[in-house]
């Protein structure tokens, strides 16, 4: 499309119940100017590509399959292939509302230095199925929830950095730093994160902005599974594990790790245990404890195997 302004993107994975709708909601847009949206297929088993089929008389849509599997991986797919200057991803089980790459696209418009913006998130649970009482605004938030309130906010803490269910980059600075990172982001059942924490990291630092604008609204599917203990028990495990992996990258591996993750895990089991009486604080507390358990695992594992690459190493030279 010569006219082409933006990309909306949607990266998938054996999710061919949500996908429908998540496409629907892109196709539909209030939205003048050009647009596309591509469906990044990635490794599907399941009926992804007859959903995408019965869509593609849309000559706005755009198809393309991903072997390689890995949330960053199928993003850094759906760059390469799409032709915009700003870059939305939405989640495959996600629903847009009408306006939302409208108050992306304004507000890229209106600040050069805006290098990543996102909106407000809200949940959809499945029909007939309230919250369970132990889920705690804390732990909504690993479902999706994003509301940082009804204005614009510029984002100086990276740990507020938007939701990557609903996500935009600006197509130069994704270019400038070599795209999103493979060894961050879900990777299958792998429940691997923080590749949008370390993606503001790097634009502050590089002197962009990234803003949160609660105009641009999506909607989260509450999946069954996501209502279990185990799942959440299990995403954080893997946050753990992602919270080491983004210091290594940022080059603060070592033997310190012990020491933060071990005062980490008492800290969260001592706040588990003061709220008690309080099912949803004290189950928020002891998921981030279990967290430091995958955190140390990992931060061990990596020891280790330096270890042993440094006396194979020291082998080989003498």
């Amino acid at each position: 499309m010569s006219d082409l302004q933006i990309s909306a993107i949607i990266c998938t994975h054996n999710r061919d119940t949500y996908l429908g709708a998540a496409i629907d909601s892109l196709l539909g847009q209030d939205f003048a100017l050009g647009f596309e949206v591509v469906v990044v297929d990635n490794g599907s088993s399941d009926r992804t590509y007859q959903v995408v089929e019965e869509r593609l008389g849309n000559p706005r849509l755009k198809y393309i399959y991903e072997p390689n599997i890995g949330l960053s991986v199928a993003r850094n797919t759906g760059a390469r292939v799409a032709g915009g200057e700003i870059l939305a991803y939405l989640d495959d089980d996600a629903v847009a509302s009408p306006r939302w790459l409208q108050v992306l696209y304004t507000a890229y418009q209106h600040n050069h230095k805006l290098a990543i913006a996102g909106g407000k998130v809200t949940l959809i649970f499945p029909p007939g199925i309230e919250p369970p009482r132990w889920l705690s605004p804390g732990l909504a938030t690993n479902l999706g929830v994003y509301d940082l309130g009804d204005g614009l906010v510029y984002i100086d803490n990276p740990g507020l950095t938007p939701r990557g269910l609903n996500y935009s980059i600006r197509r130069s600075f994704l270019e400038q730093i070599g795209g999103f990172d493979p060894h961050l982001g879900r990777i299958g059942k792998k429940l691997l994160s923080n590749e949008e924490l370390q993606m503001t990291e790097l634009a502050l630092k590089q002197g962009w902005q990234v803003a949160y604008l609660p105009d641009a609204l999506v909607a989260h599917n509450v999946s069954p599974e996501r209502l279990q203990r185990s799942w959440f028990l299990n995403r954080g495990w893997w946050q753990g594990i992602s919270e080491c992996y983004r210091e290594q990258l940022a080059g603060k591996a070592g033997v310190a790790q012990i020491q933060r993750g071990g005062e980490r895990f008492v800290r969260g089991l001592y706040k588990s245990l003061q709220h008690f009486s309080d099912p949803a604080e004290r189950f928020d507390k002891f998921v981030y404890a279990y967290g430091q358990i995958g955190y140390l695992n990992a931060v061990i594992q990596h020891l280790i195997s330096t270890s042993i690459k440094k006396l194979s190493d020291a082998n080989r030279s003498s």
